[in-house]
Protein backbone atom coordinates (compact mmCIF):
# COMPACT_ATOMS: atom_id res chain seq x y z
CA UNK A 1 0.00 0.00 0.00
CA UNK A 2 1.34 3.34 -0.95
CA UNK A 3 2.57 5.34 2.03
CA UNK A 4 2.95 8.87 -0.05
CA UNK A 5 3.54 11.68 2.23
CA UNK A 6 0.70 14.59 1.31
CA UNK A 7 0.49 17.89 1.66
CA UNK A 8 -3.00 19.85 2.37
CA UNK A 9 -3.62 21.98 -0.74
CA UNK A 10 -5.49 24.10 1.57
CA UNK A 11 -2.39 24.90 3.42
CA UNK A 12 -1.42 29.19 3.52
CA UNK A 13 1.95 30.38 3.40
CA UNK A 14 2.83 33.72 4.44
CA UNK A 15 6.07 35.37 2.78
CA UNK A 16 7.82 37.01 5.43
CA UNK A 17 11.05 39.22 4.98
CA UNK A 18 13.53 36.39 5.99
CA UNK A 19 11.81 33.91 3.34
CA UNK A 20 13.42 36.22 0.75
CA UNK A 21 16.59 35.29 -0.33
CA UNK A 22 16.49 32.09 0.81
CA UNK A 23 16.31 30.07 -2.40
CA UNK A 24 12.68 29.47 -2.48
CA UNK A 25 13.38 27.06 0.65
CA UNK A 26 10.50 25.25 1.72
CA UNK A 27 7.65 27.39 -0.56
CA UNK A 28 5.63 24.75 -2.14
CA UNK A 29 5.28 25.89 -6.14
CA UNK A 30 3.85 23.21 -7.79
CA UNK A 31 3.36 19.55 -7.85
CA UNK A 32 5.76 16.10 -8.38
CA UNK A 33 4.00 13.08 -9.36
CA UNK A 34 6.87 10.48 -9.29
CA UNK A 35 8.50 11.09 -6.01
CA UNK A 36 8.60 12.90 -2.43
CA UNK A 37 11.02 12.93 0.25
CA UNK A 38 9.46 13.20 3.74
CA UNK A 39 11.40 14.35 6.85
CA UNK A 40 11.23 11.55 8.89
CA UNK A 41 10.74 8.12 6.60
CA UNK A 42 12.27 9.63 3.73
CA UNK A 43 12.03 9.23 0.02
CA UNK A 44 9.53 7.51 -1.77
CA UNK A 45 8.86 6.85 -5.72
CA UNK A 46 4.99 6.82 -6.04
CA UNK A 47 4.31 6.48 -3.01
CA UNK A 48 6.57 3.56 -1.96
CA UNK A 49 10.15 3.76 -0.14
CA UNK A 50 12.51 3.55 -2.00
CA UNK A 51 14.37 0.85 0.51
CA UNK A 52 11.78 -1.49 -1.19
CA UNK A 53 12.56 -1.28 -4.37
CA UNK A 54 16.28 -1.69 -3.92
CA UNK A 55 16.16 -5.40 -5.12
CA UNK A 56 13.94 -4.49 -8.01
CA UNK A 57 15.83 -4.71 -11.86
CA UNK A 58 16.47 -0.93 -12.52
CA UNK A 59 13.86 -1.38 -15.29
CA UNK A 60 11.40 -2.23 -13.07
CA UNK A 61 11.73 0.98 -11.12
CA UNK A 62 12.08 3.39 -14.07
CA UNK A 63 8.94 1.89 -15.11
CA UNK A 64 7.57 2.77 -11.81
CA UNK A 65 8.45 6.39 -12.38
CA UNK A 66 7.47 6.83 -15.56
CA UNK A 67 3.94 5.05 -15.51
CA UNK A 68 3.04 5.96 -12.09
CA UNK A 69 2.13 2.10 -11.36
CA UNK A 70 4.14 -1.22 -10.74
CA UNK A 71 4.25 -2.78 -14.09
CA UNK A 72 2.91 -6.31 -14.52
CA UNK A 73 5.81 -9.33 -15.90
CA UNK A 74 4.96 -8.48 -19.22
CA UNK A 75 4.89 -4.76 -19.15
CA UNK A 76 8.08 -4.76 -17.84
CA UNK A 77 9.64 -7.19 -20.14
CA UNK A 78 8.42 -4.78 -23.05
CA UNK A 79 9.66 -2.01 -21.96
CA UNK A 80 13.07 -3.32 -21.43
CA UNK A 81 13.14 -4.33 -25.11
CA UNK A 82 11.92 -0.62 -26.06
CA UNK A 83 14.82 0.72 -24.12
CA UNK A 84 17.24 -1.30 -25.79
CA UNK A 85 15.84 -0.60 -29.21
CA UNK A 86 16.74 3.37 -28.27
CA UNK A 87 19.30 3.06 -26.50
CA UNK A 88 22.05 2.58 -29.12
CA UNK A 89 24.55 6.61 -29.86
CA UNK A 90 24.79 6.94 -33.22
CA UNK A 91 27.95 7.26 -34.78
CA UNK A 92 27.75 11.09 -35.38
CA UNK A 93 26.98 11.75 -32.14
CA UNK A 94 30.24 9.59 -30.62
CA UNK A 95 32.20 10.94 -33.32
CA UNK A 96 31.28 14.99 -32.51
CA UNK A 97 31.79 13.86 -28.53
CA UNK A 98 34.94 12.41 -28.82
CA UNK A 99 36.02 15.74 -30.67
CA UNK A 100 35.12 17.73 -27.23
CA UNK A 101 37.47 19.18 -24.90
CA UNK A 102 38.51 17.63 -22.29
CA UNK A 103 39.48 20.51 -20.21
CA UNK A 104 37.85 21.13 -16.90
CA UNK A 105 35.44 18.96 -14.82
CA UNK A 106 34.32 15.88 -16.82
CA UNK A 107 30.74 17.31 -15.58
CA UNK A 108 31.02 19.80 -18.24
CA UNK A 109 32.06 17.59 -20.99
CA UNK A 110 28.72 15.82 -19.68
CA UNK A 111 26.45 18.42 -20.31
CA UNK A 112 28.07 19.57 -23.26
CA UNK A 113 27.50 15.99 -24.78
CA UNK A 114 23.85 16.00 -23.67
CA UNK A 115 23.40 19.05 -26.09
CA UNK A 116 25.39 17.12 -28.58
CA UNK A 117 23.22 14.17 -28.31
CA UNK A 118 20.36 16.88 -28.82
CA UNK A 119 21.48 18.61 -31.53
CA UNK A 120 21.79 15.13 -33.32
CA UNK A 121 19.12 12.69 -31.85
CA UNK A 122 16.48 14.97 -30.43
CA UNK A 123 13.13 14.22 -31.79
CA UNK A 124 11.49 17.90 -30.03
CA UNK A 125 9.02 15.68 -28.53
CA UNK A 126 9.30 15.33 -25.16
CA UNK A 127 7.80 12.27 -24.63
CA UNK A 128 9.81 10.02 -27.01
CA UNK A 129 13.37 12.37 -26.49
CA UNK A 130 12.35 11.38 -22.88
CA UNK A 131 11.69 7.98 -23.18
CA UNK A 132 15.28 8.18 -25.23
CA UNK A 133 17.27 9.82 -23.11
CA UNK A 134 16.46 7.50 -20.43
CA UNK A 135 17.68 4.53 -22.72
CA UNK A 136 20.81 6.49 -24.04
CA UNK A 137 22.11 7.99 -20.75
CA UNK A 138 24.26 5.16 -19.75
CA UNK A 139 26.08 4.67 -23.25
CA UNK A 140 26.25 8.55 -22.88
CA UNK A 141 28.16 8.29 -20.02
CA UNK A 142 30.06 5.50 -20.68
CA UNK A 143 31.32 7.02 -23.58
CA UNK A 144 31.86 10.81 -22.20
CA UNK A 145 33.62 8.79 -19.28
CA UNK A 146 36.09 6.74 -21.51
CA UNK A 147 36.57 9.27 -23.41
CA UNK A 148 37.64 11.78 -20.87
CA UNK A 149 39.53 8.94 -18.28
CA UNK A 150 41.80 7.02 -21.57
CA UNK A 151 39.36 4.13 -20.73
CA UNK A 152 39.44 1.19 -23.46
CA UNK A 153 35.48 0.41 -22.96
CA UNK A 154 33.30 -2.20 -24.44
CA UNK A 155 30.44 -1.79 -26.51
CA UNK A 156 26.53 -2.13 -26.13
CA UNK A 157 25.72 -5.48 -25.86
CA UNK A 158 21.72 -5.90 -26.67
CA UNK A 159 21.68 -8.78 -24.25
CA UNK A 160 22.35 -7.40 -21.20
CA UNK A 161 20.53 -5.20 -18.56
CA UNK A 162 20.13 -1.66 -17.99
CA UNK A 163 22.94 -0.60 -15.36
CA UNK A 164 24.54 -4.52 -16.21
CA UNK A 165 25.68 -3.09 -20.09
CA UNK A 166 26.80 0.00 -18.16
CA UNK A 167 28.95 -1.46 -15.98
CA UNK A 168 30.33 -3.72 -18.69
CA UNK A 169 31.00 -0.80 -21.19
CA UNK A 170 32.65 1.25 -18.56
CA UNK A 171 36.77 0.90 -18.80
CA UNK A 172 39.24 0.25 -15.93
CA UNK A 173 40.35 -2.55 -14.32
CA UNK A 174 36.74 -3.92 -12.89
CA UNK A 175 34.86 -3.17 -15.41
CA UNK A 176 31.70 -5.96 -16.05
CA UNK A 177 32.40 -7.34 -12.16
CA UNK A 178 29.98 -8.18 -10.12
CA UNK A 179 31.11 -6.10 -7.25
CA UNK A 180 31.07 -3.16 -9.42
CA UNK A 181 27.70 -3.99 -11.23
CA UNK A 182 26.42 -4.20 -8.03
CA UNK A 183 27.36 -1.10 -6.61
CA UNK A 184 26.45 0.79 -9.45
CA UNK A 185 23.26 -0.74 -9.87
CA UNK A 186 22.06 0.46 -6.03
CA UNK A 187 23.30 3.60 -7.04
CA UNK A 188 21.57 4.16 -9.67
CA UNK A 189 17.86 3.30 -8.11
CA UNK A 190 18.93 5.51 -5.26
CA UNK A 191 19.61 8.74 -7.22
CA UNK A 192 17.10 8.84 -10.04
CA UNK A 193 14.40 11.43 -8.13
CA UNK A 194 14.01 13.77 -5.59
CA UNK A 195 11.13 15.53 -5.40
CA UNK A 196 10.56 18.31 -7.54
CA UNK A 197 12.40 20.85 -5.95
CA UNK A 198 16.40 19.70 -5.78
CA UNK A 199 18.58 22.50 -7.79
CA UNK A 200 19.02 20.01 -10.36
CA UNK A 201 15.33 18.95 -11.30
CA UNK A 202 14.09 22.75 -10.33
CA UNK A 203 16.40 24.18 -12.70
CA UNK A 204 15.95 21.71 -15.70
CA UNK A 205 11.84 22.12 -15.36
CA UNK A 206 12.22 25.45 -15.12
CA UNK A 207 14.56 25.71 -18.53
CA UNK A 208 11.67 23.68 -20.18
CA UNK A 209 8.82 26.27 -19.33
CA UNK A 210 10.60 28.61 -22.18
CA UNK A 211 10.07 25.43 -24.49
CA UNK A 212 13.70 24.57 -24.75
CA UNK A 213 13.49 20.97 -25.59
CA UNK A 214 14.84 17.93 -23.30
CA UNK A 215 18.30 17.83 -23.92
CA UNK A 216 19.05 21.34 -23.64
CA UNK A 217 16.72 21.51 -20.29
CA UNK A 218 18.61 17.89 -18.93
CA UNK A 219 22.03 20.10 -20.03
CA UNK A 220 21.26 22.94 -17.62
CA UNK A 221 20.28 20.51 -14.48
CA UNK A 222 23.50 19.16 -14.99
CA UNK A 223 25.12 22.22 -14.79
CA UNK A 224 23.18 22.78 -11.45
CA UNK A 225 24.18 19.45 -10.28
CA UNK A 226 27.80 20.20 -10.84
CA UNK A 227 28.19 22.33 -8.10
CA UNK A 228 29.50 21.38 -4.62
CA UNK A 229 26.44 22.07 -2.57
CA UNK A 230 24.61 19.49 -4.66
CA UNK A 231 26.13 16.39 -6.86
CA UNK A 232 29.55 17.03 -6.60
CA UNK A 233 29.40 16.35 -3.37
CA UNK A 234 29.89 12.89 -3.09
CA UNK A 235 33.40 13.31 -4.89
CA UNK A 236 34.01 15.72 -2.11
CA UNK A 237 33.20 13.44 1.19
CA UNK A 238 35.34 10.21 -0.59
CA UNK A 239 38.01 13.46 -0.91
CA UNK A 240 37.06 13.91 2.83
CA UNK A 241 37.12 10.51 3.97
CA UNK A 242 40.36 9.30 2.06
CA UNK A 243 42.12 12.63 3.64
CA UNK A 244 40.96 11.61 7.66
CA UNK A 245 42.64 7.91 6.40
CA UNK A 246 45.80 9.33 5.41
CA UNK A 247 45.90 11.32 8.67
CA UNK A 248 44.96 8.93 11.52
CA UNK A 249 45.35 5.45 9.37
CA UNK A 250 42.73 2.69 8.74
CA UNK A 251 42.61 1.54 12.72
CA UNK A 252 42.72 4.83 13.96
CA UNK A 253 40.48 4.53 17.69
CA UNK A 254 36.52 5.99 17.84
CA UNK A 255 38.26 8.73 19.90
CA UNK A 256 40.92 9.79 17.66
CA UNK A 257 37.58 10.38 15.22
CA UNK A 258 36.01 12.21 17.29
CA UNK A 259 38.66 14.61 18.34
CA UNK A 260 39.83 14.80 14.72
CA UNK A 261 36.12 15.88 13.84
CA UNK A 262 35.95 18.18 16.94
CA UNK A 263 39.66 20.12 16.01
CA UNK A 264 37.99 20.57 11.90
CA UNK A 265 34.79 22.20 13.85
CA UNK A 266 37.15 24.34 15.83
CA UNK A 267 38.53 25.68 13.58
CA UNK A 268 36.00 26.12 11.23
CA UNK A 269 36.78 23.65 8.84
CA UNK A 270 34.83 21.59 7.19
CA UNK A 271 32.95 18.13 8.04
CA UNK A 272 31.35 16.39 4.73
CA UNK A 273 28.64 14.03 4.55
CA UNK A 274 26.17 15.26 7.39
CA UNK A 275 22.97 16.90 7.16
CA UNK A 276 20.36 17.45 4.32
CA UNK A 277 17.92 20.12 3.61
CA UNK A 278 14.95 17.75 4.12
CA UNK A 279 15.49 14.65 6.27
CA UNK A 280 15.69 15.11 9.88
CA UNK A 281 17.05 11.73 10.50
CA UNK A 282 19.18 9.35 8.70
CA UNK A 283 19.01 9.01 4.79
CA UNK A 284 17.28 5.74 4.41
CA UNK A 285 19.84 5.65 1.39
CA UNK A 286 22.97 6.60 3.42
CA UNK A 287 21.55 3.76 5.26
CA UNK A 288 21.31 0.59 2.63
CA UNK A 289 24.89 1.96 1.75
CA UNK A 290 25.97 1.33 5.19
CA UNK A 291 24.65 -2.15 5.31
CA UNK A 292 26.42 -3.05 2.34
CA UNK A 293 29.10 -1.74 3.23
CA UNK A 294 29.68 -3.12 6.24
CA UNK A 295 28.38 -6.99 4.80
CA UNK A 296 30.85 -7.01 2.05
CA UNK A 297 33.88 -4.67 2.31
CA UNK A 298 34.08 -3.86 6.19
CA UNK A 299 37.98 -5.20 6.05
CA UNK A 300 38.79 -1.97 3.42
CA UNK A 301 40.57 0.66 5.44
CA UNK A 302 38.68 3.39 3.45
CA UNK A 303 35.14 1.64 5.23
CA UNK A 304 36.59 1.31 8.05
CA UNK A 305 37.05 5.29 8.06
CA UNK A 306 33.57 5.88 7.21
CA UNK A 307 31.78 3.97 9.62
CA UNK A 308 33.74 5.49 12.29
CA UNK A 309 33.39 8.76 11.01
CA UNK A 310 29.38 7.80 11.10
CA UNK A 311 29.12 7.34 14.73
CA UNK A 312 31.33 9.82 15.91
CA UNK A 313 30.07 12.38 13.27
CA UNK A 314 26.71 12.17 14.37
CA UNK A 315 27.39 11.96 18.21
CA UNK A 316 29.60 15.52 17.81
CA UNK A 317 26.56 16.79 16.00
CA UNK A 318 24.15 16.17 17.68
CA UNK A 319 25.18 18.24 20.71
CA UNK A 320 25.17 21.23 18.74
CA UNK A 321 21.01 22.26 19.04
CA UNK A 322 21.06 24.47 15.83
CA UNK A 323 21.76 21.43 13.90
CA UNK A 324 18.29 19.99 13.56
CA UNK A 325 19.81 16.97 10.89
CA UNK A 326 23.37 15.68 12.21
CA UNK A 327 22.81 12.84 10.61
CA UNK A 328 24.92 11.09 7.32
CA UNK A 329 23.47 11.60 4.54
CA UNK A 330 23.85 9.48 1.35
CA UNK A 331 27.20 11.06 -0.04
CA UNK A 332 28.74 10.79 3.22
CA UNK A 333 28.88 6.67 2.10
CA UNK A 334 27.61 6.73 -1.70
CA UNK A 335 31.29 7.65 -3.00
CA UNK A 336 32.85 5.07 -0.74
CA UNK A 337 31.25 2.15 -1.68
CA UNK A 338 32.00 3.02 -5.58
CA UNK A 339 35.28 3.23 -4.98
CA UNK A 340 36.17 -0.21 -3.01
CA UNK A 341 33.17 -1.85 -5.44
CA UNK A 342 35.97 -1.50 -8.14
CA UNK A 343 35.40 2.69 -9.30
CA UNK A 344 38.04 4.36 -7.43
CA UNK A 345 37.65 7.91 -9.60
CA UNK A 346 35.88 10.48 -7.63
CA UNK A 347 35.89 12.92 -10.60
CA UNK A 348 33.32 10.93 -12.41
CA UNK A 349 30.91 9.83 -9.28
CA UNK A 350 28.68 13.46 -10.48
CA UNK A 351 28.39 12.23 -13.77
CA UNK A 352 27.02 8.75 -12.23
CA UNK A 353 24.80 10.81 -10.54
CA UNK A 354 23.61 12.83 -13.52
CA UNK A 355 22.90 9.42 -15.47
CA UNK A 356 20.30 8.06 -12.94
CA UNK A 357 19.14 11.71 -11.92
CA UNK A 358 18.36 12.50 -15.72
CA UNK A 359 15.75 9.56 -15.01
CA UNK A 360 13.31 11.42 -12.79
CA UNK A 361 14.10 15.08 -14.22
CA UNK A 362 13.58 13.94 -17.65
CA UNK A 363 10.04 12.47 -16.21
CA UNK A 364 9.11 15.41 -15.00
CA UNK A 365 9.84 17.66 -17.43
CA UNK A 366 7.22 15.63 -19.23
CA UNK A 367 4.81 16.50 -16.49
CA UNK A 368 5.11 20.20 -16.76
CA UNK A 369 5.34 20.44 -19.97
CA UNK A 370 2.66 17.70 -21.26
CA UNK A 371 0.08 16.45 -18.04
CA UNK A 372 0.14 19.67 -16.13
CA UNK A 373 -3.09 21.85 -15.65
CA UNK A 374 -5.26 19.35 -17.50
CA UNK A 375 -2.91 18.93 -20.21
CA UNK A 376 -2.02 22.96 -20.81
CA UNK A 377 1.55 22.73 -19.20
CA UNK A 378 3.14 24.89 -16.51
CA UNK A 379 3.85 28.28 -17.63
CA UNK A 380 7.10 29.93 -18.22
CA UNK A 381 8.72 29.96 -14.77
CA UNK A 382 8.36 33.66 -13.53
CA UNK A 383 8.69 34.29 -9.69
CA UNK A 384 8.72 37.72 -8.20
CA UNK A 385 11.41 39.86 -6.98
CA UNK A 386 11.81 42.72 -5.15
CA UNK A 387 13.37 46.00 -5.64
CA UNK A 388 16.00 47.11 -3.43
CA UNK A 389 18.88 49.45 -3.04
CA UNK A 390 22.54 48.44 -2.34
CA UNK A 391 22.83 51.00 -0.43
CA UNK A 392 20.52 49.43 1.90
CA UNK A 393 22.42 46.27 2.13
Amino acid sequence: MAEQPQLSEEVLFTIKRENLDSGLRGYPVGYCTSSSVDPNKGLFYVGRKVPDLVHWEPEKVIFLLYYGYEGTDQEIKAFKEDLKKRAPLSEKTIQHIRQLPKDGHPMKLFSASLLVLGMIEGKNDYHEDCLNVIAKIPLLGAEVINYHGGFKGKPFDPNLGYMENFANMLGGPSSGSPDLKEALTLFNILHYDHGGGNLSTFIGKGVASGLEDMYGSLAASMCALAGPRHGRANQDCLEFTEKVLNEVGENATNSQIENLIRKRLADNELIFGFGHAVLRVEDPRATILYELAKKKYADKPLVKIALKLKTEGTKVLSENPKISDPFPNVDAISGTILSVSGFPYPEYFTILFGISRCVGIARQIVYERLEARDKKGTPIYRPKYLYKSRESN
